[in-house]
């Protein structure tokens, strides 16, 4: 008897956006236009789970009666459409799989069921066998899924061998070297065969015995290149420059550098030339005449950490501040969703196990043309399309679910980008100094690991990013790619940041490359880790696999055996596993013990060495003066030459890929990543303020990034001193204080070899960041390198990008967008050598004044110019609130597009140009006639804006077909007959329930507290039965302390199973969570709000439009998806059109308020029924409309193509609101290049209400 039960569910044809954009992608990209329908259905293979629960999930869980189909067992098809299924590889995490198992665990929390899921399409047409398989592999990434067969598995129980020992290399220390190098060559190793000899020594001298694999496996994980940077250690031991023009600056530079590593290592002999000593003695030096007084100083090294006073309330506090930059550049390049997802994840953990709370990220990429066809894909390589989309998609669906404010965007493109793609996510992190505690790890000590499972994922990450590529390789590699899990990372978050808990941790380590081998091996000289306690995805790794796998988010702690019971108990509240699986022991070495045995035991000594040591010669290529970046080319046409600067790939607009990161969640961006009323302005710098948890702060936090990759590949130094520079001007630009600037270095060469000119690019580049980092005084305190970006013979450009970071106060900050017609536009330059290379002196001289400038306010707006010069900057600065320019005659054409790195341009109040401190050159004026006017040119402000924004639309939509200018009428309701509280109280007290996957609790909290309500808030823990009672009973009886209840904004196990908020939706209808809500709202006369997810919770549980708990029926109102197929995160404006809710009461019946969006699944669609009866009753809340207050179908304003462009609507009452726009993402200096009123106070309103 089989007991699997099958469903297929279909989104209903006006709903199926993925199903018509993979339609859009196989007849226009795959060009085949014989193609005339797509079907795209979800596949649930469930057991383990009794017929009533089954009946309940299929209507809840699978599919959403209002837009989905589902079909049991089969589904209708025609004989001769084309069917396939994929699924993902065994091993690889499945969100949605998970994500319905523990919604189905709502329904009943007794039961276990078992769940696999699949996609089936069905393509309509016809077909030639090759284009079939032309759409398989548009489907299908071999690296994480397969196709799978129609047949239903008898059980989805998967029954696993019991893994064999770990095998024992018999003879290994005695071997011959030739068997020894056999061997060496079958075990597809990352070190090299010297670290093979080196191991084979050790074993010989020292253990007196053979290995086992696992040690083997584990040593190659501790000095691959990713953990241990042996290429940034190799000694460099003869250096050679060629002949050339530059030469005499490079090498001037590499002499002071020896001069300098003389001083600093006088007497020590272990201190050799390496790549990794020339990235760190400038900070060495500057630390030594005390230029880095604010650096932390600890064993730990999670991340770059600085301590900076804060003033909270009033108070001055000491706070840690982190950043830290991280790639993914291999796994993206072979599964862009995974690969980028995980980059992000990585850059987080790193700040998170120093206990600082991540609280912005900046993302930084290469690519190649994604504009090009399909068909110039090189064999071996995925679509740069298809690389760049699923890459932008991965990361912001880990940053959006996390809860992280992704400030800044930006894609770098470069034809060598094709070699392999770059990756970064750079983040900052906040914690009060006092929550955090260096601790030494003490013998006895115990180490618990914390959040996610152990699985086969990630074996080999580590090892995998450090070798050579071949079209071969890839496809034997997908074990090592691992897939992120963002609603346990958050858990993680929540529970550091809780000062109680961050104090019992003596010492943390994120389990980044290498797994538990590495991670908890580097918390202490001697461990005894125990094996078995990990616990484990699914039965059937062996020791080897448990010991290396990079599963991620999961973190291992030190604590004081008095401490592990508490700190146990605080995991358990925050619903994360927590288990103790290692002592800290007096003796240094490292033991792993696996059923009973002891598979590892080496001494930390050899571990240390970092396998044996690599020398190598270099020897430094010049560049040409003649091939110069720099060079300034004559312009014959003005008008062509302006169009196609704002064409240019580096240069267009890239919003379409910008809008799919959250950039408002925690409240506290002080910048949008567009700005200006129309959003056309992209900001250079991130600033957020300093995320305090109580009160209220100033402080801010400014990052930037400088590079450039094409005057990287004509010269790597100029390319270094430049991005170093860059990043220094934009913060400048954005108003900071050059002088407390930090940086971190991201460095990314092809592979390098034994050929002594393949370290030429990272020793001149690093060179280059040595030399501006002595003359500007401002040092790197950290960085990440990654040295393998070569495929078959093409290399990466070299890549040296340099992340800036500066602190500073909320009223320092100026925004980009020009301000006003009649001021003066000036360009500050900056003066260069014969070499072309900055003149030091005078750029800090410059960039000192302009701040003062900026301080004084004479200085309103201002952008750092880059490689493509002046016009494209003034442009940019026109877009945001659609002004125009007028350019003085006397510009040169040639100096107006010529390159201008480091130079800056700046708006100013016309009565202030006189009063600069700043040298400069007056060349134009701001007008308010839309039209940008130079010389005898006239380019008209929206042809501009046209080609800047076409370049990237086809690859990176930012309006979907559906989009129209379609206008709609405004039907104001407005009505005297408002619900009264009948249950007064002085202070209301507000639950706000956590599950997993929501975000949005902290700024929801805040809101409320602000506006003067008590508020409680509680996780929902789901870890077993046990949990989920206890649960109820504490939400029961939270509820019943409350007058309102809000359902926050997050994402519900990452809207899986397909579509959002199904966690609420499952739990609340729960009968005894029902009742408490009903008795809330009918008893105590009490209000509900739901925000964004919490909106959905409304929906779907029929509070709204229903004002009770009854579900969902076939014709409900409900929320879907955005017509545009993507997350949209943008500020929204609203116009409020009712005032019957008390929720309302403190808006403007007729006003616009503007709020940020950031959703996938907002389109709020009703039949017209159901509409007319909506406004006819007053519970359409708000409508989107333009900043004018109109209201219509164009997605500019209209971002989700809502019907009827409906963003809120209410309970029949208004007693319960449910909108999706976030009104809690609101404070003080925050979204400031936003323009319009933000607050809509809901909040106030809500708490009014009860008074």
């Amino acid at each position: 008897m089989n007991n699997v039960r099958r469903v297929y569910v279909e989104k209903k044809p006006d709903f199926a956006v993925q199903a018509k954009d993979l339609k859009h992608e196989i007849q226009h990209y795959l060009g085949i236009g014989t193609v005339t329908g797509v079907r795209v259905l979800i596949r649930y293979d469930v057991e383990n789970i009794s017929d009533e629960t089954f009946e309940k999930a299929c209507k809840g869980v699978f599919a959403e009666p209002p837009v989905d189909k589902l079909y049991l067992e089969e589904f209708p098809k025609q004989e001769k459409d084309y069917i396939f299924s994929v699924e993902y590889l065994p091993g690889q995490f499945d969100q949605r799989a998970d994500s319905a198992e523990q919604c189905i665990q709502f329904i009943k929390e007794d039961e276990k069921p078992v769940i696999q899921t699949a996609t089936t399409y069905v393509i309509e047409g016809t077909l030639t066998d090759e284009e079939f398989a032309a759409v398989k592999a548009h489907c299908i990434n071999p690296v994480d899924s397969r196709e799978t067969g129609m047949d239903k598995p008898k059980t989805l129980v998967t029954v696993f061998d019991e893994p064999e020992d770990v095998k024992i290399f018999d003879g290994f220390k005695d071997m011959q070297e030739m068997d020894l190098k056999e061997l060496y060559d079958s075990l597809g190793l990352a070190m090299t065969f010297k670290d093979f000899l080196h191991i084979q020594n050790y074993y010989k001298k020292e253990e007196d015995r053979d290995p086992s694999m696992t040690e083997i496996r584990v040593l190659d994980t501790y000095w691959s290149d990713h953990c241990r940077h042996t290429t940034f250690s190799t000694e460099l031991k003869n250096v050679t420059f060629g002949d050339g023009d530059l030469r005499e600056p490079i090498e001037n530079t590499y002499k002071n550098y020896l001069k300098t590593h003389s001083e600093i290592f006088a007497g020590r002999e272990d201190k050799f030339v390496c790549l990794m000593d020339l990235a760190l003695l400038a900070m060495r030096k500057l630390k030594k005449e005390g230029k880095l007084a604010d650096q932390e100083e600890s064993d730990e090294i999670n991340a770059c950490s600085i301590v900076v006073p804060i003033t909270v309330d009033g108070v001055e506090e000491e706070w840690l501040i982190n950043f830290k930059n991280e790639t993914h550049n291999h796994p993206t390049e072979i599964e862009p969703f995974g690969g980028a997802a995980t980059c992000l994840g990585g850059a987080i953990r790193d700040p998170l196990s120093g206990r600082t709370y991540v609280y912005q990220a900046m993302r930084v990429t290469g690519a190649a043309d994604p504009t090009v066809s399909v068909k110039e894909t090189l064999k071996g390589k995925l679509p740069q399309k298809k690389l760049v989309r699923g890459a932008a998609k991965g990361y912001s669906s880990y940053g959006n679910q996390i809860g992280l404010a992704t400030g800044a965007v930006k894609e770098i493109y470069h034809p060598d980008y094709v070699a392999k793609r770059m990756e970064i996510g750079a983040v900052l992190g906040a914690a009060p100094r006092r929550a955090v505690i260096r601790e030494t790890s003490d013998p006895g000590d115990i180490i618990i690991l914390l959040g996610g499972r152990t699985g086969r994922d990630g074996c080999g990450g580590a090892t995998g990013s450090s070798k050579v590529h071949t079209e071969e390789s890839i496809e034997t590699c997908g074990a090592e790619v691992q897939k992120g899990n963002p609603p346990t990372e958050r858990k993680i978050q929540r529970l550091f940041r809780r000062e109680e808990v961050s104090k019992l941790i003596k010492k943390c380590n994120d389990f980044g490359a290498g797994g538990v081998s590495v991670a908890i091996g580097e918390l202490a000289d001697g461990l005894r880790v125990d094996l078995d306690k990990v616990p484990k995805k699914y039965a059937g790794l062996d020791g080897t696999e448990i010991a290396i796998s990079e599963s991620q988010e999961r973190m291992a702690v030190v604590v004081d055996p008095k401490d592990v019971a508490q700190f146990l108990a605080y995991a358990k509240e925050e619903n994360l596993e927590a288990v103790e699986v290692a002592v800290v022991t007096e003796s240094p070495r490292l033991v792993l013990v696996w059923r009973g045995k002891e598979i590892v035991n080496l001494s930390r000594a050899f571990l240390d060495t970092n396998g044996a040591h690599q020398e190598t010669d270099v020897e430094v290529e010049i560049p040409s003066m003649s091939d110069t970046v720099f060079a300034k080319e004559d312009v014959s046409d003005v008008k062509k030459k302006w169009l196609d600067t704002l064409k240019d790939l580096n240069v267009c607009s890239q919003k379409g890929l910008v809008e799919m990161f959250d950039g408002s969640i925690g409240a506290g961006s002080v910048l949008m990543p567009h700005g200006g009323k129309y959003q056309m302005t992209e900001t250079q710098a991130m600033v957020a303020k300093v995320p305090v948890m109580n009160g209220k702060t100033d402080a801010v936090s400014m990052m930037s990034y400088g590079f450039d990759p094409y005057l990287s590949s004509w010269s790597p130094y100029h390319g270094a001193v430049y991005a170093v520079t860059e990043s220094i001007a934009k913060i400048v630009a954005t108003g900071g204080d050059y002088s407390k600037i930090r940086f971190t270095f991201q460095e990314y060469f092809r592979r390098m070899t034994e050929d002594p000119k393949r370290w030429s690019q990272p020793f001149a580049a690093l060179l280059g960041a040595y030399k501006a980092q002595l003359e500007y005084g401002l040092p790197s305190i950290g960085g990440k390198d990654s040295m393998s970006g070569t495929f078959q013979d093409i290399d990466v450009p070299p890549t040296l990008v340099s992340f800036a970071v500066d602190m500073a106060k909320d009223k320092d900050i100026i925004t980009p967008e020009l301000k006003q017609a009649g001021n003066k536009l000036v360009w500050i330059r900056i003066q260069k050598d014969q070499y072309d290379l900055p003149v030091y002196a005078q750029v800090m001289d410059q960039y000192g004044k302009f701040h003062e400038d900026i301080q004084k306010g004479r200085i309103v707006s201002a952008y750092a110019l880059d490689r493509h010069g002046v016009i494209a900057a003034v442009s940019k600065m026109a877009f945001g609130n659609g002004l125009g320019l007028n350019l003085e005659h006397h510009l040169d054409p040639r100096d107006a597009f010529a390159p201008a790195f480091g130079d800056l341009v700046a708006e100013v109040p016309a009565d202030q140009v006189q009063n600069l401190a700043v040298t400069y050159t007056v060349i134009g004026v701001v007008t308010d006639d839309a039209i940008f006017t130079y010389g005898n040119t006239e380019l008209k402000l929206q042809d501009a804006v046209d080609a800047w924004t076409g370049t990237l639309e086809s690859v990176f939509a930012t309006k979907s077909d559906a989009s129209s200018e379609e206008k709609i009428e405004e039907k104001i309701f407005r009505t005297s007959d408002i619900h009264i509280c009948s249950h007064k109280l002085a202070q209301p007290t507000v639950f706000i329930p956590v599950f997993p996957g929501t975000n949005c609790e902290y700024d929801s909290r805040k809101a409320f507290e602000r506006a003067g309500a008590k508020v409680i808030t509680k996780v929902f823990k789901n870890m077993d039965a046990d949990g989920i009672r206890e649960s109820v009973a504490e939400f029961e009886k939270a509820i019943a302390q409350a007058q309102m209840i809000m359902f926050p904004g997050g994402f519900s196990a990452g809207d899986e199973p397909d579509g959002s908020a199904k966690f609420f939706a499952t739990a609340f209808q729960n009968a005894k969570l029902k009742e408490a809500v009903e008795k809330l709202l009918n008893e105590r006369d009490g209000l509900a709000l739901g925000i964004c997810n919490g909106f959905q919770a409304l929906i779907k549980l029929g509070l709204v439009p229903y004002g009770q708990i009854v579900g969902q029926k076939e014709d409900s109102p409900t929320l879907t998806y955005n017509t545009i197929g993507r997350h949209i995160s943008k500020m929204v404006y609203t116009k409020v059109v009712t005032n019957k809710s008390p929720w309302l009461q403190e808006a403007d019946l007729g006003g616009v308020y503007t709020n940020p969006a950031s959703h996938g699944e907002g389109r709020f669609v009703a039949n017209e029924e159901w509409i007319e009866k909506l406004f006819a009753n007053g519970q359409v809340a708000t409508q989107y409309c333009d900043p004018e207050g109109n209201i219509s179908m164009d997605e500019e304003w209209n971002v989700n193509g809502s019907y009827c462009a409906i963003e809120g609507i209410t309970s029949p009452d208004g007693r319960v609101l449910g909108k999706m726009a976030h009104s809690e993402r609101r404070d003080n200096s925050v979204a400031i290049n936003i323009y319009g009123e933000q607050d809509l106070r809901i909040f106030e309103s809500g708490v009014k209400y009860f008074k």
